[in-house]
């Protein structure tokens, strides 16, 4: 027998090992977990659901990121776990890097984000050749007034796409930072703050390295979470050719949230409930990866107020105005992968960033709570 915790209501309950990925009735609420197979084993995190089996809520964060979700699922198709990921990050005020091959929609998952919302939107190709100022703008001499004018660069918009940012050189990268970190620019000893509410959706290739600047670490680690969409399944990928027969999809789709229901979902994400039982372990999680040994740079502070966000974040998406651990369990890969550095001696090894923080997230002990503890 082993002991799990149900994922909707904190109970604790046993059962017989499992096989992988399979579910287990709660016996207590009566919902369906979904499991898998450890050593020890874990607080087991529920699968996400598809919009028409989600429960209804009436969270005005549940409503739009559905609207969001079924919107943009008509253009990006069979990738629900990522979209509602990137939802995510909007909802938490983040920014989202997108890392993966060339052609599995990077790009169009952005523009349909866009599209989605009644944003200003502008796209950023980077290239070697970028300077700073093509980024933040410049001032400009108008001869009729005889004085200089600023003329904002495409970072003055309130979604903004960074098209292969590992292709621009480290110093019109760091063009970047401060519009990701506070919000505005600075230019010409001026400051200009930025339009909310602002997310910027970089995206990059792991595969060609062939003239391109990595990412330091300190610019990953402003980056709220880091995604991948993958190939798609067959089946998936015959509806999107069904799809694209005609005309893109992109073409027709509508908007269906406006710039201040995103800005009313960030200020209600904010006040989602967490208790001091969950920023504990939160915080040891983050502390974990900074004393595993294969690990030679952990996560920082932001790491772990990123981590607290994205969880109040995920749990008001899905409904709730309280944070539970699976709800840290789900995030905590996308919110920390890009945040750690592994030792050359454990990449030989074979380890990956993923794998260790399975291990930690296994090893760190996970609040038990009943359900009245989590109530404000």
């Amino acid at each position: 027998m082993a002991k799990y915790t149900c994922a909707f209501c904190g109970q604790p309950f046993l059962s017989a090992n499992t096989a992988e990925r399979s579910e287990i009735t709660c016996p207590s609420c009566g919902k369906k977990n979904t499991v898998s197979q450890q050593a020890t084993p874990l607080v087991q995190i529920p699968t996400l659901k598809n919009p028409s089996e989600r429960e209804p809520g009436d969270s005005p964060v549940s409503a739009t990121a559905t609207r969001l979700i079924d919107n943009i699922e008509k253009v990006i198709v069979g990738k629900h776990n990522e979209i509602m990921l990137m939802v995510m990050a909007y909802f938490s005020e983040g920014h989202v890097l997108l890392e993966d091959v060339p052609g599995v929609a990077k790009t169009m998952l952005a523009r349909a984000l866009s599209r989605s919302i009644g944003c200003t939107f502008k796209r950023l190709q980077c290239t070697p050749d970028l300077l700073p100022n093509d980024i933040t703008g410049s001032s400009v001499f108008n001869p009729k007034t005889t004085e200089f004018e600023f003329r904002p660069g495409p970072l003055f918009a309130q979604i903004v796409l960074a098209d292969e940012i590992n292709r621009a050189t480290p110093r019109a990268q760091a063009a970047l930072l401060e519009a990701m970190a506070e919000r505005k620019v600075t230019a010409d000893g001026n400051n200009y703050e930025l339009t909310p509410p602002f997310l910027l959706i970089a995206t990059q290739n792991p595969i060609d390295h062939e003239g391109t600047f990595p990412l330091p670490e300190a610019q990953l680690d402003r980056f709220l979470v880091r995604l991948s969409l993958g190939y798609p399944q067959f089946d998936n990928e015959v509806s999107m050719l069904q799809r694209l027969k005609s005309q893109h999809p992109i073409e027709t789709l509508e908007t269906v949230a406006s710039a201040e229901e995103i800005l009313t979902c960030q200020e209600a994400v904010r006040q989602v409930h967490v208790d001091e039982k969950i920023i504990r372990y939160i915080v040891q999680i983050i502390k974990a990866t900074r004393e595993h040994y294969d690990i030679v740079l952990g996560g920082s502070p932001r790491a772990s107020l990123a981590l607290l966000r994205c969880a109040q974040s995920f749990a008001a998406i899905q409904g709730f105005d309280f944070v539970v651990p699976d709800d840290v369990k789900h995030i905590a890969a996308f919110v920390l992968g890009h945040r750690l550095i592994l030792r050359p001696e454990s990449r030989l090894r074979k380890k990956t960033v993923r794998g260790i923080l399975d291990e930690i997230m296994n090893a760190v002990p996970v609040p038990q709570m009943p359900v009245a503890g989590f109530a404000k």
